[in-house]
């Protein structure tokens, strides 16, 4: 994997820091797939459950917030190696596995509760 090597300047310590830009975008794509897992996942759970309306939605963004403190875990102490903030860990894509989450979730309610 090569690619270049950028540099940013750590807040705390003022510190230069030099990340391959290329690893830091895998690093995102694989927190994609992990999003994108999550929210088939926890849509279709929603629906068997029988989640509607705003508890539906909670129960999303509650497993969009237990996949960032997994993955932050996951990290450990030293997770400056692998992304370049914690923000942008919970905040991108965040939407994007809504549409997932709501289409797996209204089949799986229509599957289970309806027919």
């Amino acid at each position: 994997m090569s690619g270049r090597v950028r540099t940013r300047i750590d807040r705390g310590t003022g510190e230069i820091v030099a990340y391959s830009d290329a690893a830091v975008r895998n690093n995102m794509a694989v927190i994609e797939y992990c999003r994108t897992s999550m929210a088939a996942l926890s849509g279709a759970t929603a629906g068997m459950l029988g989640l509607t309306g705003l508890y539906g939605f909670l129960f999303f963004f509650l497993a969009g917030l237990v996949l960032w403190v997994m993955l932050l875990l996951k990290a450990g102490s030293k997770w400056q190696q692998y992304f370049v903030s914690r923000k942008s860990l919970l905040t991108s894509g965040l939407f994007s596995g809504l549409f997932t989450y709501i289409l797996c979730w209204t089949f799986l309610y229509g599957m289970v509760h309806v027919y």
